[in-house]
């Protein structure tokens, strides 16, 4: 069986700034994270790879033709209503007003900063997977070292961890594909694909354009603009041999 890549972008508010104390206006934290995706269109446009945009109903209200235009070759997945707030209500309020604007049924979840919310809210809401799962520890975040690193299925809910290294369990999400010599990640991501059979992966937008300015810490910031847009396209094009780049919602269906 072929292994499967699930290549996740979390559309969103750029609002990682007030985690540090720097204000930023809300139009700000919109026309960040729009910059950042139009940035990735050339990589997007690409027709031989589809992945799935965990997006806010809040960022595609500001944004709906883009959103739409997405929706024609790749999935729309709920990141709920906003980034920085949230109440059970805004699962099926995100859901239902993503479906309104793409025309297309939403069934995936992706919770901001992988916050953990009931199951049963998420089914409830309508949702037929969960990907905000993160089976790693991360000092000050949460340690999921208990979790299981494959598809499984919770209450009737499937839930789609992301990935780690066949050893230790090191995160390899954004923060790692920046930070970590780019042969070294690439060597990790290819054994946790072999192992696993899936290799699910997470960016935002807005880590490719320049952010330099808002005051965040530099392993952040690394490689912002044309540097990581390369690396992340390079990565691409060296995983095509390996497996078939699809969504999170066709992963779970097979």
């Amino acid at each position: 069986m072929i292994p499967k890549i699930l290549l996740s972008f979390d559309v969103e508010e750029f609002d990682m700034p007030l985690e540090y104390g720097r204000a930023i206006s809300p139009d700000e934290q919109m026309q960040v994270g729009k910059a950042g995706l139009d940035k990735l269109m050339p990589i997007l446009r690409d027709s031989t790879i589809q992945t799935t945009f965990f997006t806010t109903a809040n960022f595609a209200n500001h944004y709906p033709d883009a959103i739409q235009s997405l929706a024609q070759h790749h999935e729309i997945a709920s990141h709920t209503f906003y980034h920085s707030s949230y109440a059970t209500e805004d699962l099926k309020n995100s859901r239902e007003r993503l479906s309104q604007i793409t025309k297309q049924e939403v069934v995936g979840l992706r919770m901001p900063r992988m916050k953990q919310v009931p199951v049963a809210d998420i089914i409830q809401a309508g949702y037929t997977y969960d990907a905000s799962i993160h089976p790693t520890y991360l000092p000050g975040r949460y340690n999921n070292l208990h979790l299981p690193t494959k598809l499984y299925s919770e209450d009737g809910l499937f839930r789609v961890p992301a990935s780690v290294s066949t050893f230790c369990r090191i995160p390899l999400f954004w923060l790692s594909f920046k930070n970590f010599p780019y042969s070294l990640y690439l060597k990790l991501a290819l054994h946790s694909l072999q192992k696993e059979g899936f290799l699910s992966l997470y960016f935002h937008p807005w880590e490719f354009v320049d952010i330099h300015s808002y005051g965040l810490p530099s392993y952040t910031t690394k490689g912002c603009q044309s540097i990581l847009f390369d690396r992340l396209n390079q990565f691409i094009h060296d995983l095509k041999p390996h497996g078939e780049f699809i969504s999170y919602h066709a992963f779970v269906k097979s």
